[in-house]
């Protein structure tokens, strides 16, 4: 006869969501954890007793026939077969999405969610009901499971990895510390690697290296780090010191015909995905700043200036003029020095936040402290909201719809600005989506916006106009911005399974903006734009799976990861051709350097562990298609990263003589 649970003594007075998981409820209804997690919040009912283990086993048989039902097809990946088949995928024929049996743990099936990259397209998952119900049916039996056996099963798609407290082991590079979450810190993955770097950076660990032909080789990787460095340290010298005491020192203007060029090239990239400028008021300007040049304003030149410097990176010349090169540097210097110098009216205006924003992206993509924006957009924002771009204009006094809807953009332009930068630096987000309230702007081409105060009507999001990568963009704000709380607060628990919603969003959102943009070519939508926002999305898909990869080769319910992490970074990598965005990563810094790091770090680790294996377990196991594509991979990153340095990167490793 089976032994009856003991009763509880007191009333379990926290939500079910909190007890499963383990942390302190605050007892609202809704409870503020399950509010965050987008959980249902439920409370159980003093007295209620845990199922007989007759029942408890029903349930587990229950999870394991939804496997079963669900598993009906297999749907192989074109790119990597062998991982696509260590994670068996079924579906519903015709519907993109399936479920994956990763794994069993203490005798429970476990499914994740996955996609497909061949999937039809869908405008969002909350309109996808198959989707929908599988995602419900998922949670309500992880919930069933958990009352039944009275603990969180470890092995569960809900299994929360670590809180952000426990997973805060801190690695100091230089002055500054960077948290686990960033693609530096994983040390022990890539030890190898960093260990082969650092006998070549220190002679007496070479001389130890008793096969001649491994330390020919790393003598060699010595002598090329120490010719890069030398030649970082004669580009450093032609650039200015930063330290101007006048913000009009170095203004000098390039030819009218060079203007002209790239101020097309801007607007044509880099406007259309980042509101900065209203397109009709900014030409104005720019006549009369040719026209009258000794009566403009020190703003209306910085910002005619900064928008030609960023123009220029997308030149089809591949060598370009050496001295342009040096004038661009040194209007990113005046606009950086000008933006530090005393507040002043002109500064903590529109045309101030403009400059701000242009100055930001410059240095990103000239590297002039493009790894230490993270800090420039706390002051970015400040500002921002010290003007009141954070409430809706329709709170504020009576303006133009100009006004207004440059104050929507701009402070979209910041929201997305702050969101990448997070990224990189591995910081969390400097803005929270409680501390604003200003609606997205509105779709309206800029020939539309006038001084006028009624306000032109927003056409439907299906017809593309001047704003619509910015609005989509802003779409998976909320979801990118989740991703960083989770990933860098101190205190955030990352579940599983809202790790696979969150990357359901982010692979709709991308399918969802290829197709928009692709349908669009008329209206000068370019395989630029597309590269853009794919890259822009897509990259937190390398942070947001690192870790659950990394466990996924010793815990099968984490294998759906790899193949998340390879696909993203493979995407960063061989993005569709297009000379323009080519020609942007190999010249950029910031967003661009880091995201292209991360992705070969993760391709590189991939490398070392199917070697690994294969040296394991011997060739019966070797997976030789996967090992050659990645082999190519790192040989063009390498390729690539000998083209930056041509194209004057300066950041290089190499000892310090």
């Amino acid at each position: 006869m089976e032994q009856q649970p003991k009763r509880r003594r007191r009333p379990a007075l926290s939500c079910i969501q909190c007890r499963r998981r383990k942390i302190k409820c605050d007892r609202t209804d809704p409870c503020k954890h399950c509010v965050t997690a987008q959980h249902h919040c439920t409370y159980d009912a003093y007295g209620v007793r845990p199922l007989p283990a007759q029942q408890q086993r029903r349930g587990r048989q229950s999870l394991q026939a939804l496997a079963a039902t669900a598993s009906q097809s297999d749907s192989p990946d074109p790119l990597f077969p062998n991982l696509q088949s260590a994670v068996p995928a079924s579906a519903e024929a015709g519907d993109g999405v399936s479920v994956a049996q990763v794994g069993t743990e203490n005798g429970n099936v476990v499914d994740v969610a996955r996609t497909d990259d061949t999937r039809p397209l869908r405008s969002s998952r909350g309109d996808d009901p198959y989707l929908r119900d599988l995602i419900e049916r998922v949670e309500s039996l992880e919930k069933a499971s958990y009352q039944f056996s009275g603990q969180v099963d470890p092995g569960s798609a809900n299994h929360v990895l670590d809180s952000g407290l426990q997973r805060s082991h801190i690695v100091l590079n230089k002055t500054r510390i960077l948290s686990s979450s960033h693609w530096k810190t994983t040390t022990r993955e890539l030890q190898p690697v960093l260990e082969c770097y650092r006998q070549a950076v220190d002679p007496e660990s070479r001389a130890l290296i008793e096969n001649t032909e491994v330390r020919g080789l790393v003598t060699e990787m010595a002598d090329l780090l120490h010719a890069g460095k030398n030649i970082a340290k004669r580009i450093k010298l032609t650039r200015p010191s930063g330290s101007l005491a006048n913000p009009d020192f170095g203004l000098v203007n390039p030819t009218r015909e060079v203007a002209d060029q790239m101020t097309a090239l801007y607007f044509s990239s880099f406007e259309s995905s980042h509101r900065i400028l209203h397109v009709p008021s900014f030409w104005a300007e720019y006549n009369r700043y040719w026209s009258m040049p000794e009566s403009v304003s020190t703003p209306v030149r910085l910002k005619v200036l900064l928008v030609v410097a960023i123009g220029s990176s997308l030149h089809a010349d591949r060598n370009p003029d050496a001295e342009l090169r040096i004038l661009v540097h040194q209007w990113i210097h005046a606009a950086q020095t000008w933006l530090s110098g005393p507040l002043k009216k002109d500064r903590l205006d529109l045309h101030g936040l403009q400059i701000y924003c242009l100055t930001i992206l410059a240095r990103q993509i000239f590297s002039i402290g493009g790894d230490l924006v993270w800090m420039s957009i706390g002051s970015l924002v400040h500002r921002a909201m010290q003007i009141g771009l954070h409430r809706d204009p329709k709170y504020l006094p009576p303006m133009s719809v100009l006004q207004a809807e440059l104050r929507r953009r701009l402070w979209a332009t910041i929201l997305e600005m702050g969101a990448q930068a997070s990224l990189d630096a591995a910081m969390p987000p400097r803005i929270s989506t409680d501390e604003f309230d200003t609606e997205p702007p509105s779709n309206v081409n800029d020939d539309e916006l006038g001084e006028t105060t009624k306000p032109p009507r927003s056409r439907p999001r299906s017809i593309y106009t001047s704003t619509s990568m910015q609005l989509q963009l802003l779409d998976t704000f909320p979801t990118r911005l989740k991703i960083l709380k989770l990933l860098y607060g101190l205190h955030s628990e990352i579940s599983y399974l809202e790790v696979l919603k969150m990357t359901l969003d982010i692979l709709d959102a991308c399918r969802t903006s290829d197709k928009f943009l692709r349908d669009n070519q008329e209206h000068g939508v370019t395989m630029f734009h597309r590269n853009l926002m794919d890259f822009l999305v897509r990259r937190f898909l390398l942070v947001l799976h690192c870790h659950f990869a990394v466990r996924g080769r010793t815990n099968p319910l984490f294998h759906y990861s790899i193949k998340v992490s390879i696909d993203a970074a493979m995407a960063v990598v061989y993005p569709a051709p297009d000379e323009k965005f080519s020609r942007l990563f190999t010249l950029g810094g910031g967003m661009f350097r880091e995201g292209f790091r991360c992705a070969g770090s993760i391709l590189s680790y991939e490398l070392l562990a199917q070697t690994e294996v294969a040296c394991r377990d011997g060739p019966l196991h070797r997976n030789l298609h996967n090992t050659e594509f990645l082999r190519k991979a790192l040989e063009y990153m390498m390729e690539f990263s000998s083209e930056k340095i041509r194209e004057g990167e300066t950041n290089i490793k190499s000892p310090s003589k």
